[in-house]
């Protein structure tokens, strides 16, 4: 019997319609802030998509567009531009920044309390010991995919395949915040296929076109795909070949569609929650 499938574009358009229902009842607007340094394309649709969410859900945004050669030094004074902008609550850079700038030194020049991608070290930390924090829109979006589902995490065995600090670290901390068993695998596990077997919750991010495939999961198993490759013939798939994986899952995420619209969602989520937590603070 095939998976159910998780539309997260269906779940993340209920999330939007939610925010644009509390934003409509508040005494002020919060504001997003993009920064897009150079002219990667990949990066311009994800802005642009971003962009029209926030007009979605009725966000002040600005999209800051800098050229490939605008220096590390200009970016962090727009950066400390946007900290002192009582209409931006949060402030996103799009990465990859070209190689000529410090991705680190720009994530921590973004205030914490502004910081709705969660990669500061400080929210960082607050996700590590269980407080209050800015959290990842990626790994928050795949919880909120299992939870909307109806499904329960408490006591189930996770592997999350992949420990980026963008999806692989944050999931885990999140997964065992929720009370799964978990466990990570990553390019010098041994023998993948028994740990991925194992799993009653598999999230993979690695970011290899069809790399798990149906003979390496656990019939009955929740499979989030948060991988988004594009093949020579210009279509997308995920880290898990979906063909296969989907005759033996019990529910499993599509690529695109799954993950995908779940991260812009969180993105405004934390907008939000970064705009209240501001007004709340007055």
């Amino acid at each position: 019997m095939s998976a159910k499938i998780i539309n997260g574009k269906e779940i993340a358009q209920d999330i939007k319609e939610g925010l644009k229902k509390r934003v409509q009842a508040l005494p002020m607007t919060p504001g997003l802030a993009v920064v897009l340094v150079g002219d990667d394309p990949a990066s311009q649709v994800y802005v642009r998509n971003k962009e029209k969410a926030c007009q979605e859900v009725g966000f002040y945004s600005e999209v800051h567009r800098l050229a490939e050669d605008t220096s590390e030094q200009e970016l962090l004074d727009l950066i400390e531009q946007l900290n002192n902008n009582p209409k931006i609550h949060g402030i996103l850079v799009q990465l990859p920044l070209p190689k000529h700038i410090d991705e680190r030194k720009v994530i921590n020049q973004i205030l914490p309390t502004k910081d709705v991608d969660g990669f500061h070290p400080i929210n960082a930390g607050a996700l590590l010991i269980g407080e209050k924090g800015l959290k990842p829109c990626t790994p928050k979006g795949c919880i909120r995919l299992i939870k909307e589902m109806g499904l329960d995490i408490t006591g189930k065995k996770a592997v999350v395949v992949g420990r980026s600090n963008i999806v692989g670290k944050p999931v885990v901390l999140m997964l065992l915040q929720e009370n799964a068993t978990v466990e990570i695998c990553h390019s010098r596990t041994q023998d993948l296929t028994k740990e991925v077997k194992d799993a009653d919750i598999l999230v993979v991010a690695i970011g290899k076109a069809n790399f798990i495939t149906g003979e390496m999961i656990k019939p009955g198993a929740i499979v989030i795909d948060v991988g988004i490759n594009r093949l020579e013939d210009g279509t997308l798939a995920g880290d898990v070949e979906f063909a296969s994986a989907k005759e033996v899952a019990g529910y499993i995420t599509p690529v695109p569609g799954g993950v995908g619209p779940m991260t812009i969602a969180m993105l405004l989520e934390n907008t939000l929650e970064a705009a209240l937590a501001l007004m709340e603070g007055k």
